[in-house]
């Protein structure tokens, strides 16, 4: 195993604020308390943790539900234990494969803060509670020419939690015949098989899915639609209810002060946004706020009834971090970039209803090689980088390595010969007539586009003629940026299983650097 780095400065669409809070933390510090490279800081967020005896005795009680006794359900019933949290919605198959890299970061961040002296355990916070059943559906995997294939379940639109969907046939067939050819293909298809059983749900299979994978690992799984989970968040629930023009307030404060500085509100906020949605008749439900009240297709609802009904309320994107780090003595949440811009808006409702913030950390984020096509990478000259400017550009690129040298070394004679013909020409042409010069630097630059295009062109066909270059680039594309997006971000988990075996999952956890935050290329 052999990793690189590559900034996050340098990949597509990173925003503003993440690489501000990776690489310029001072200008973030406004909106996130606690620098995560620094122990002390973890140390002052521990400190900050006023959790009971009977609020953690609730908590142990609530994760049996869920969780097997194991060490680190006992290390959390310590008085002095807190939590490395991070959480994903319970997309098919476990979702895209970032979903993973947070659970391993979570476990050695944890590890870490043990050994320093914060007793800590790894926690990942099941997304049941999300209704859009569109965003966790489906999973992609690649096949073993590193094709991608998208496996789908189907049903009708509905505002059901997606955590509670009951599986009906789900695509594990089609997975099978995906990682088939695979060297680990059947062992994971059979792994697969075993969680995602018709009649479960997306939630549960989905847990045991990452059970199985991290057992190792040890890590507490938490599903927020459980009765006891919504016991414990009620409380929380019912003071963003009380406290909700002033928090919202608060927010849209929050992002004004985050477009001054630059950046950007990941969620839209109006005087009428709702903290929280009704759980109803199996549904979420959004409601709307006006003042202290509220209003669904008609019905109204006053702050009060709310109140009394709290443990029948969902929080929104901005309320739920709040939510989870009420019931849990959280130290520390690992998030991607949009979770972590969440929490630059959400720091308001924290200083308001908990009082303090845990130490908001980026997770760790890999693009995994083979060495078969790390090679192919090497002849064609290629890296990373290359991938982002689009399919088109990484043939060319690709092309041009295969043109025969003396080829090349007369269409850049030509480019020589011509940049040097007009440029004596124009030097005579200006003192006869400026304008002529003018006229030739238009052609000349014509002359060059074309030579250019011939190159391209003659790229091209020797793509065309080399077969197993074209079959090196399909499979480069398919592997490394899928669907225009880095592969974390699309690919599940499984074909790297199914590529390099279920031990990967120990290779990617010794990969992790906490001190490091780019992007990391694996070399398997």
């Amino acid at each position: 195993m052999h990793c690189t780095c590559v900034r996050h400065t340098d990949i597509p669409h990173t925003s503003a604020l993440f690489a501000d809070l990776l690489y310029h933390p001072d200008r973030t510090a406004r909106f996130y308390p606690h620098p995560f490279r620094d122990l002390n800081a973890y140390q002052a967020a521990a400190a900050q943790i006023r959790f009971s005896a009977e609020r953690r005795s609730a908590l142990i009680s609530a994760l049996r539900v869920q969780n097997p006794d194991s060490p680190s359900l006992e290390r959390l019933a310590q008085p002095d234990t807190v939590a490395v949290v991070t959480g994903q919605q319970v997309g098919l198959f476990s979702g895209p494969s970032y979903t993973i890299y947070k659970l391993l970061h979570a476990a050695k961040l944890a590890e870490w803060l043990t050994a320093s002296g914060i007793p800590a355990v790894p926690a990942f916070w099941l997304a049941t509670e999300d209704h859009d059943f569109p965003e966790v559906n489906h999973a992609w995997v690649f096949d073993a020419e590193h094709r991608p294939i998208k496996l789908e379940m189907r049903r009708s639109a509905s505002a059901q939690p997606v955590g509670g969907v009951v599986l009906s046939d789900p695509p594990v067939r089609e997975l099978r015949a995906a990682l088939h050819g695979l060297p680990f293909g059947e062992e994971v298809a059979d792994l697969v098989e075993e969680t995602y059983r018709s009649g479960s749900t997306m939630g549960k299979a989905f847990g045991e899915l990452l059970r199985h994978l991290l057992a190792k690992f040890d890590v507490l799984q938490v599903d927020p639609m459980l009765p006891e989970f919504r016991e414990l968040a009620a409380p929380t629930i019912r003071a963003a209810v009380e406290a909700a023009p002033d928090l919202t307030a608060g927010l849209l404060a929050r992002n004004q002060e985050l477009m001054d500085a630059g950046y950007h509100a990941q969620v839209h906020v109006e005087d009428q946004t709702s903290l929280v949605f009704l759980l109803e008749n199996g549904k979420r439900l959004t409601l709307r706020r006006n003042s202290r009240e509220y209003t669904l297709n008609g019905r109204r609802f006053s702050t009060e009834e709310l109140v009394d009904r709290a443990a029948s309320l969902s929080p929104n994107a901005l309320l739920r971090p709040v939510v989870q780090d009420s019931m849990l003595p959280t130290v520390a949440c690992i998030g991607g970039p949009a979770e972590l811009a969440y929490l630059a808006q959400s720091e308001t409702i924290y200083r308001a209803i908990l009082g303090r913030m845990p130490v908001a950390v980026p997770r760790s984020g890999f693009t995994i090689l083979d060495t078969h096509s790390q090679k192919l990478m090497d002849r064609y000259g290629l890296n990373l980088q290359h991938f982002f400017h689009g399919e088109e550009a990484l043939r060319e690129r690709i092309s041009a390595k295969l043109v025969p040298p003396a080829l090349t070394g007369a269409i850049r004679e030509a480019e020589s010969s011509v940049e040097r013909a007009i440029e004596r020409l124009r030097n005579e042409l200006t003192g006869f007539d400026p304008t002529l010069a003018m006229a030739l630097e238009r052609s000349g630059r014509k002359i060059q586009y074309q030579l250019g295009k011939v190159e391209r062109k003659t790229g091209r066909e020797a793509l065309r003629r080399h077969a197993r270059a074209a079959r090196d680039a399909s499979s480069l594309i398919g592997l490394v940026f899928p669907e225009r997006t880095l592969q974390e971000r699309v690919y599940s988990i499984l074909p790297f299983l199914a590529k390099h075996g279920l031990d990967l999952i120990d290779q990617i956890y010794e990969a992790i650097q906490l001190d490091c935050p780019d992007h990391r290329v694996m070399i398997v």
